[in-house]
């Protein structure tokens, strides 16, 4: 599709609906070129929007679409990055793919396709890469293959680490890097899944030499989740030979997996050694910290206003996956743009009940201020103000103590409830209330009963 017509469907869409939704849900699309001109493929950022498209402004799309372009008859819906489509990974080697399997394959290339050496989305850099303590190391070694490839101890560079944690951020924020220097470097980026295939087509169509060629020219090799190679014998052997050209002509080779070297299963162990030359270095969950600001990042780029206190809550409760947490931001996005609600705690808590992580406390901090205000006769709202008198003050000291005492929640988080106090502040509450508890003997009662409140 022409991009003037594309352009002129946009148009057509922003008189529909509101300024928000437009920049929400329409502005990141971009058209597909495909082989049928009735069908119009849109490709999104990820399988959230895609899904979410399809089933709420589908009909939209294609009503304006029909408005400019008659021959338009269905509307499809793609996210990601144009990834070689996927193939069941119970396939093992070209020796276990069935006859039909083969057909189907070879029918829709006779030749040999090249897939373009390096398909990096843009929006991975080393800029937006959120940095904290469980992923400093990575980052400084990442950075520092992209600013001299092949010229640091670093080769091979192996990052590995749990799912959404940002390895393949990393990789491709190496190879965006390296094209940005302009000096005519060849990166070749793409996962051990599509390694695979595109060697079962070469090997099919007569071009594997083709095919290896075109590896072993790179200047920097870039390959993501090479734990898939596992049981894949031949692909192994010609990753194999095509690591050690690379690695004897001193190019850059990076590779990502879920698992150091050492624990990956069903790869040979002339290719383990290999991944163990260089650097292995991992990355770790997020801290809270991180979390937070890896939420607020997010939150700037939807231009989504969320109150600090329920980002915190976010990132207390989703502390292993980014991914999870950036799906988190796309939701509330997603509901504040059809609802036009506010984004507060118990509507994050309503949206995400079955996503946040189990063995956290369900007592919200607005239950316990409640409780705490109504035994000792304060009103809730000057719980959070700056009250200083007594009786308010003793209040609001043993809520932030139980808080912390029946909870998870941070000590930044209990502050921000209390009125947007500072954590120092809850830690001199906490200790006020322990030196109470030990000279009165009333106070001890006081939060033994309300604590015994919020027991099954």
């Amino acid at each position: 599709m022409h991009k003037q017509t594309w352009n002129q469907i946009l148009a057509q869409i922003s008189f529909s609906v509101d300024q928000l939704q437009f920049d929400t849900w329409f502005k990141q699309l971009s058209p597909v070129d495909n082989a049928s001109s009735n069908v119009l493929t849109l490709q999104t950022h990820n399988k959230f929007i895609s899904d979410f498209l399809e089933q709420n402004y589908k009909s939209l799309i294609l009503k304006c679409a029909q408005s400019i372009s008659a021959d338009i008859e269905d509307i499809h819906f793609r996210f990601g990055n144009g990834a070689h489509p996927t193939v069941n990974k119970n396939l093992t080697d070209t020796r276990a793919l069935s006859p039909d399997f083969i057909k189907r394959h070879t029918e829709t290339s006779n030749q040999y396709k090249e897939i373009p050496a390096s398909r990096l989305n843009k929006r991975f850099i080393f800029d937006s890469f959120v940095v904290g303590s469980g992923n400093e190391f990575a980052r400084s070694a990442a950075t520092a293959v992209a600013e001299a490839p092949g010229k640091t101890k670093f080769n091979p560079l192996l990052i590995y680490g749990g799912v959404g944690l940002g390895k393949t951020h990393l990789l491709q924020a190496i190879g965006n890097f390296i094209h940005s220097l302009d000096q005519g470097f060849t990166v070749s980026y793409l996962t051990s899944e599509e390694f695979y295939l595109e060697f079962i087509d070469a090997i099919k169509n007569n071009v594997a030499k083709k095919f290896s060629q075109k590896y072993r020219t790179s200047d920097v090799l870039l390959v993501d989740d090479v734990q898939f190679f596992s049981g894949k014998e031949s692909t192994q052997e010609e990753f194999f030979y095509v690591f050690n050209t690379l690695y004897q002509n001193g190019k850059q080779i990076v590779l990502t997996s879920d698992l150091p070297p050492s624990s990956l299963k069903g790869l040979q162990d002339r290719l383990i050694s290999r991944f163990q030359w260089g650097l292995c270095v991992d990355i770790q969950p997020p801290d809270l910290e991180t979390r937070v600001a890896i939420l607020k990042r997010k939150a700037e780029e939807d231009n989504l206003n969320i109150p600090e206190n329920v980002l915190y809550f976010i990132a207390e409760n989703i502390s292993s996956n980014i991914r999870e947490l950036e799906g988190v931001i796309i939701r509330l996005l997603a509901y504040a743009s059809i609802t036009k609600s506010d984004i507060t705690i118990d509507l994050v808590q309503s949206l995400l009940k079955k996503t946040m992580d189990k063995g956290k406390s369900k007592i919200s901090i607005d239950e316990i201020i409640e409780k705490v205000s109504d035994y000792y006769k304060v009103p809730q709202n000057h719980v959070r103000e700056k009250n200083r008198r007594k009786e308010v003050a003793l209040c609001r000291q043993i809520a932030m103590y139980i808080t912390k005492s029946i909870t998870n929640y941070s000590l930044k988080t209990i502050g921000l409830n209390f009125g947007g106090r500072d954590h120092s502040t809850v830690i001199h509450a906490i200790q006020q209330v322990e030196k109470l508890k030990d000279k009165d003997e009333s106070i001890l009662q006081d939060v033994n009963y309300i604590i015994s409140m919020f027991k099954d």
